[in-house]
């Protein structure tokens, strides 16, 4: 029987940002789903119940904050981990992400390989 793979959505907005991510992801035996725009991702969070989500902040809909707010303060989605991948490299937009209840921040332009490494650590 071969180990179930684990899931991980993607949410941003940019379609290069999703083809890029899913492809390095899959290679590294992740199964992906992607979203783009907040609104589809929290969907897709509670549909899917992925076990790692890749966040954008400044998204379409609803924003990267509210997202990871809304499943973080909900007990059926709370330990899902969340990585917020953003353009926004300000201290307090780390904060607001951190208080919005996000596992990690990693600002692009980012290293895939510390990302990955991340991944790995949060979920195995």
């Amino acid at each position: 029987m071969t180990e179930k793979k684990k899931k991980i959505l993607v949410v941003d907005d940019s379609q290069d940002m999703r083809v890029i991510l899913s492809m390095r992801l899959r290679i590294n035996g992740y199964e992906v789903i992607m979203a783009q725009d907040g609104q589809e991702g929290l969907g897709m969070a509670k549909k899917d119940a992925p076990d790692l989500i890749i966040l954008d902040l400044m998204l379409p809909k609803i924003d990267g904050y509210e997202v990871c707010r809304m499943l973080k303060f909900d007990d059926k989605y709370k330990n899902i981990p969340v990585i917020i991948l953003s353009a926004l490299d300000q201290q307090e937009d780390r904060e607001k992400a951190v208080g919005s209840g996000a596992d990690t921040y990693f600002i692009k332009p980012f290293d895939l390989e510390l990302l990955l490494a991340k991944i790995k650590s949060l979920i195995g």
